[in-house]
């Protein structure tokens, strides 16, 4: 009798455990998108860091990433981020997962976090990461991007960039170009935290999926400084 009385309290307690570790997967996959938030944030708090407002009004796609790095000089770096599009009407859609990897911006030792935010000028710059993986100035031409304190380099040309690169690191002046690692679709991820079946292309250019509160800050924050 107590043999059986156990097994029917484990069998109680295994769909409960199950539900654990999908909650605890999909709060992983909220402080990813609340983490990429806080780099946004934290990037246009100082003008060192700051994207001019210019350059917000020319993005058609924003990302925002945050990897790791490990090595000696130039290591590999493994991560994540989010993309937001803006759509047709205006709006911004929502933060969709994607994952980042291999190379680094500028030398380092031992190991480090980078934060990064690629301002993607034009519709067809994001289109890429329906059918592979985007390649950071391979697959179009990326340069360092003008910053809030130096107004001298906020000029048109340099702006009309397809995709324009803000990262930490120092040494990284405005239009120097860059090639540096990749972003990839994540779609798996974004089923978990969308509860969906849609994946990136139907994410980031249709209105189907409607946000969950968790991810409204970063799409409003998106949505005041690309209006």
């Amino acid at each position: 009798m107590k043999k059986l009385f156990l097994l029917s309290l484990l069998a109680l307690a295994a769909p409960l455990s199950l539900l654990a570790v999908d909650k605890t997967k999909h709060q992983v996959l909220v402080e990813r998108v609340e983490s990429c938030e806080a780099i946004l944030q934290e990037f246009q708090a100082k003008p060192e860091t700051a994207i001019p407002a210019s350059v917000f009004q020319r993005a058609r796609a924003i990302v925002i990433l945050n990897q790791g790095k490990f090595g000696f000089l130039l290591g590999l770096k493994e991560g994540y981020g989010v993309i937001l599009a803006k759509r047709p009407d205006g709006s911004w859609s929502l933060p969709v997962l994607i994952s980042a990897g291999e190379s680094s911006i500028g030398l380092q030792v031992g190991a480090s976090t980078q934060e990064t935010i690629l301002i993607f000028t034009d519709d067809q710059t994001a289109r890429i990461l329906f059918k592979k993986r985007f390649n950071v100035g391979l697959d179009a031409k990326a340069v360092a991007g003008p910053r809030v304190a130096e107004k001298e380099n906020d000029n048109k040309p340099l702006i009309q960039a397809p995709v324009l690169v803000y990262a930490k690191n120092k040494g990284l002046y405005a239009g120097a170009t860059i090639k540096s690692g990749y972003i990839a679709r994540d779609d798996g991820s974004n089923r978990e935290l969308y509860h969906t079946q849609y994946t990136l292309p139907e994410l980031l250019f249709s209105n189907w999926v409607t946000p969950i509160d968790e991810v409204r800050p970063l799409m409003n924050l998106v949505q005041k400084l690309a209006p």
